[in-house]
């Protein structure tokens, strides 16, 4: 540590305050002590603090500060050194992944709990925002497919050394199994019994790397095409997670969206027929696709009865999806194409 720079407590630091932010990467020698750049704020996460720093000599990077305590309407606490699984997810995806899909890790600061990474180049745009427009581009659909495939297909080839270093399941449990499908279970009793079988067969099914948060928020495209943000519950999991969470988001989509109900269904079947083409004979595809319903249905159910739900959802929307997810978990159709017409239909 620099003398200059004493020993501080998390709460010491706003990086979303710009004088507390550039103060601090003078101290630390990130920047020039005669250097401002330009700071701007990020919204749209409900985890973190975010900052944009664009340097004079063109450099910027994303600055990323976790919270203990999320930006939702319920209370959803969390340890916020989850920020160092997500440093380890850049480095590791950065090996994974396909070229140019992943920002580069800048430098990572334990004792605050932030990192910062390269951003994204401009002009970019947020997946999912085209998205609400109704703009459903297949070529998007397929990258999205094929990046979920290469990292599920390739952690699972080098599984000894990658399961060692995201065996810790603790973020995933905390962020996504309890707000997502414990909470929802609660509150929708009827997908109780569904939701806690799921929750139990998650937990016997650590397969490969799963990133955990795969959804068109947090996938930026630039020149056409994606990069994959936000890795902090990847861990060593059920692959069929990452399918449903995605799948989720199409589909409610479709639901959303009546007028391109069909373009998402449609791209919907694209993205796991790519998906599953992605990752050919690894020993536990073949039982992957009624995993991948059952998550969809699951997801489904989050994200109108758990602790984040679609802040695009009117109440009727939400009454509506629950009534019909809860339906099809009582008779989930086996092949994942089935079930995706099956929720159209019911619409």
């Amino acid at each position: 540590m620099p003398a200059n720079d004493a020993p501080q407590s998390v709460t010491d630091l706003d990086v979303e305050r710009e004088d507390q932010l550039l103060d601090y990467l003078r101290r630390r020698g990130h920047i020039g002590h005669e250097e401002i750049p330009s700071v701007t704020v990020l919204g749209g996460g409900v985890s973190n603090r975010t900052v944009l720093v664009e340097r004079a000599d063109g450099e910027s990077w994303v600055l990323k500060q976790a919270l203990g305590k999320l930006r939702v309407q319920v209370d959803w606490f969390a340890d916020p050194a989850r920020i160092h699984r997500e440093a380890l997810g850049i480095r590791w995806l950065s090996e994974l992944a396909p070229p140019n899909t992943i920002p580069q890790l800048v430098f990572e600061d334990q004792a605050r709990h932030l990192l910062a990474m390269t951003a994204v180049p401009s002009p970019h745009e947020n997946w999912k925002h085209r998205l609400l427009r109704g703009d459903v581009d297949l070529a998007h659909v397929e990258q999205f497919a094929r990046l979920l495939g290469q990292i599920h297909g390739r952690a699972y080839e080098r599984r000894d050394a990658v399961r060692p270093v995201f065996d810790d399941r603790g973020y995933f449990e905390s962020l996504r199994l309890e707000p997502y499908y414990g909470y929802a279970a609660a509150q929708a009793p009827e997908a109780g019994p569904f939701l806690r079988r799921l929750i139990a067969g998650t937990r016997q099914r650590p397969l490969t790397l799963v990133h955990g948060d795969y959804s068109p928020k947090n996938i930026l495209i630039h020149a056409d095409r994606l990069i994959l943000l936000d890795h902090e519950v990847i861990h060593w999991g059920d692959p069929a997670f990452d399918v449903g969470f995605a799948s989720t988001h199409l589909l409610s989509k479709a639901h959303h969206l009546p007028a391109h109900r069909e373009a998402f269904a449609d791209a919907a079947r694209r993205c796991w027929a790519i998906y599953r083409a992605s990752i050919g004979d690894a020993p536990w595809a073949e039982a992957l696709e009624t995993w991948a319903g059952r998550h969809t249905l699951g997801c489904l159910m989050a994200r109108v009865a758990g602790r984040s739900p679609l802040e695009y959802f009117t109440d009727q929307t939400k009454r509506r999806q629950r009534a019909v997810v809860a339906r099809l978990m009582g008779a989930p159709p086996m092949a994942f194409d089935a079930l995706i017409q099956a929720f159209i239909n019911e619409l």
